[in-house]
C-alpha cells in the first residue's frame, strides 16, 4: 500500500474520534524524513574532497544530535549552501565547484536525518540551529544560498539575525503555511485536523512563542534591509509552486527574479545559466547574467496569492 495512502487512512480514523487525536496521529509524520537519497555519482569527487567536520546541535526532540558538515577552500569569504527536504550537500556539487574557483570558502551540511546525518525526523528548528552553530565557528557569511525547504530556511535564518551579506533561493516556498497544506493535501485530513495540527506544531517546537507562523515566514518577516535577493525558481516545479517565488520577492523590496522553464525542482541546480547568476549575485548583488533562461519577470505577470 502506498504510505501516503497508509498514512492518511490512520489520520482519519483517529480524527474520526477527535481532531486532536488526528493531529496527533499527524504530527510525527511530518517531521519524518525517508531515506536519504544517496551521492549521485556526478557529485562523488567533489564530495571527496571536502574537509568533513560535525556540529552538535540539540535536534528536533533537543536530545542531541550530530551534523555532517562539508568544508572546500580556504578563502576568506564564506558561502554557506543549505539543501532541501529530503535532499543533501551533494546535490550542490556544481555549485561548490564554480564558487572554490572563484576564491571562496564553501560550507555545506547534511541535515538531521538527511545524508550522513543521524536521526529519523527533523524541522526547520534544525536548520536555524545548523546556521547558528556554523556561525559561531566561521563568523558571518558572504552569502547563503537555499534550495527548497532549506530556501525557506535561510530566509527565516537571515531575518533572524543570522549575518549573511547576500542571500538567494532556489526553489522555494514562502512560509511555513504552504508546506502544512501540502502535507494535509497528501494525507487528505479535515480543516478541523489541520487546525489542531497548527496548534499542536506551535506548542511542541515553539512554546511561548504567541505566532510561529509569523516567525517562519519570508513573507510576514522579510530579509533586513539592505541585504540583496536573488530568487530563483522555474515555472514548472512541481513540488514548490512558481507562484511562491512572487510572494518572496513582493515581500523583499530590491529582490530579483530569475524564472526558468523546464528545469523543475531540482535540475535547476546544475543548469549554467542559473549557477552564472548565482555567482554573479555573490559577486555583486547589482549584476544578474540571464542567458538562456527568460529575463527578470514583472511582478504584475505572476500569478496572484494571498501574501
Amino acid at each position: 500500500m502506498n504510505l501516503a495512502l497508509a498514512a492518511g487512512t490512520s489520520v482519519r480514523a483517529a480524527a474520526a474520534l477527535s481532531p486532536r487525536w488526528g493531529a496527533a496521529v499527524a504530527m510525527p509524520l511530518f517531521g519524518h524524513v525517508a531515506k536519504p537519497r544517496p551521492v549521485h555519482a556526478d557529485d562523488e569527487a567533489t564530495m571527496l574532497r571536502a574537509r568533513r567536520q560535525t556540529v552538535r546541535i540539540a535536534g528536533i526532540d533537543r536530545r542531541g544530535v550530530d551534523v555532517d558538515t562539508y568544508e572546500w577552500g580556504d578563502g576568506p569569504r564564506a558561502v554557506v549552501l543549505s539543501h532541501g527536504w529530503n535532499g543533501r550537500a551533494s546535490q550542490f556539487s556544481a555549485l561548490v565547484r564554480e564558487l572554490r574557483a572563484d576564491g571562496y570558502r564553501v560550507v555545506s551540511f547534511d541535515a538531521p536525518a538527511h545524508g550522513g546525518s543521524g536521526g529519523r525526523h527533523t524541522y526547520l528548528v534544525d536548520w536555524l540551529d545548523v546556521f547558528a552553530a556554523l556561525r559561531e565557528r566561521h563568523g558571518g557569511f558572504d552569502a547563503m544560498v537555499g534550495h527548497s525547504f532549506g530556501g525557506l530556511a535561510t530566509l527565516v535564518g537571515v531575518a533572524g539575525g543570522i549575518d549573511a551579506a547576500r542571500v538567494v533561493t532556489i526553489a522555494a516556498p514562502a512560509d511555513a503555511d504552504l508546506l502544512l497544506s501540502q502535507f494535509q493535501g497528501m494525507l487528505g485530513y479535515s480543516g478541523a485536523v489541520a487546525a489542531s495540527m497548527r496548534e499542536l506544531f506551535a506548542t511542541r517546537y515553539f512554546p511561548g512563542e504567541p505566532d510561529p507562523f509569523a516567525w517562519l515566514s519570508g513573507v510576514r518577516r522579510p530579509l533586513p534591509a539592505g541585504v540583496p535577493l536573488l530568487v530563483v525558481h522555474d515555472h514548472g516545479d512541481r513540488v514548490v509552486p512558481f507562484a511562491e517565488a512572487g510572494r518572496v520577492v513582493a515581500a523583499n523590496p530590491g529582490a530579483r527574479l530569475l524564472a526558468t522553464k523546464g528545469l523543475g525542482h531540482n535540475r535547476i541546480l546544475t543548469d549554467d545559466a542559473v549557477l552564472d547568476a548565482v555567482l554573479d549575485h555573490v559577486r555583486s548583488p547589482l549584476a544578474m547574467r540571464a542567458r538562456d533562461v527568460e529575463e527578470a519577470v514583472p511582478l504584475e505577470k505572476l500569478s496572484p496569492v494571498a501574501a
